[in-house]
């Protein structure tokens, strides 16, 4: 495989989290001067992002029902995966799976000896062979990339801000000469707006280069592309109680959910038709190569 460093996404990615640091470094020192006891929850919050940061693969299987599964429940799904791996030069992730009828999959964990690949069963009854093994590589260029990681860090910083628009009065104090409460919500409502903003431009970033990277892997860009497509065309046809529960994991997803309130507001994804132009253009340059 000739596998190609994406200095664009390496650069997008430490400049997001360059400009995510110097955000909550104000962030931090503006809610100092309204909070009082504002020390205790920083002191939680930063236990919280340590544990995530270990356990974030198991947090977000169990957020969508998925579990682990061994070889002999899913052999055939198990080979695919080590094949890949090996084409892609990665060590085998943990295999997990989903049972819902939403045909997904997302990659998920810190680093690469620490990956975790999960498929829902819907997506294994969507896909034929080669477009499910677009979508397997998909999420392995994901692991090989280390976006999973920044994306994991950067997506629990933004929400530090939404929990001080949602609880802050709590630790307030009595501090009646400062400034009102009112204000640090406010505050917090813009940096967690800022940092949806930045999250969102380097989500959509990242999967044209894991999208480039599938191709990469399988030598068959036309197989994802295809495979988007395939999936695109059944989302709307999954049940509206599965979307609803899926919807706040759009960023790990191969296809993000059209439903709930993150995907009304914005979409984590570029839209699946640039997806599939580009991959039909890389899959021309191939040819030609």
């Amino acid at each position: 495989m000739d596998w190609q460093t994406d200095w664009g996404l390496r650069g997008r990615m430490a400049f997001t989290m360059f400009l995510l640091f110097a955000l909550y470094v104000v962030f931090v020192g503006v809610l100092s001067l309204y909070f009082q006891n504002f020390l205790f929850p920083l002191v939680m919050l930063g236990g919280f992002s340590i544990a995530q940061y270990f356990f974030s693969d198991k947090l977000a299987l169990r957020s969508m029902g998925a579990r682990e599964v061994s070889a002999d429940e899913y052999p055939d799904l198990h080979r695919r995966i080590e094949r890949l791996s090996q084409q892609a030069d990665l060590p085998k992730p943990t295999v997990a799976v989903a049972d819902t009828q939403v045909p997904n999959a997302f990659a998920t964990g810190r680093n690469k000896k620490n990956a975790t690949v999960a498929v829902t069963t819907g997506l294994l009854r969507s896909l034929d062979e080669d477009e499910l093994d677009g979508v397997l590589a998909h999420e392995l260029a994901h692991v090989k990339n280390r976006d999973v990681m920044v994306m994991t860090i950067a997506s629990f910083l933004s929400t530090i801000a939404f929990f001080i628009v949602r609880w802050g009065w709590l630790f307030s104090g009595d501090n009646r000469q400062g400034a009102p409460v009112i204000v640090a919500i406010l505050v917090s409502i813009l940096v967690w707006i800022v940092s949806f903003l930045l999250i969102r431009a380097l989500s959509r970033y990242r999967e044209y280069t894991a999208d480039r990277g599938a191709a990469m892997i399988t030598g068959e860009p036309g197989a994802l592309a295809s495979a988007l497509m395939t999936i695109d065309g059944r989302m709307d046809r999954v049940p509206k109680e599965d979307l609803r529960q899926e919807a706040e994991m759009n960023a790990f997803f191969i296809i993000p959910i059209r439903a709930g309130f993150v995907g009304k507001i914005a979409s984590t994804h570029p839209s699946t038709e640039n997806r599939v132009e580009r991959l039909r253009e890389l899959e021309r340059e191939m040819e030609t190569a």
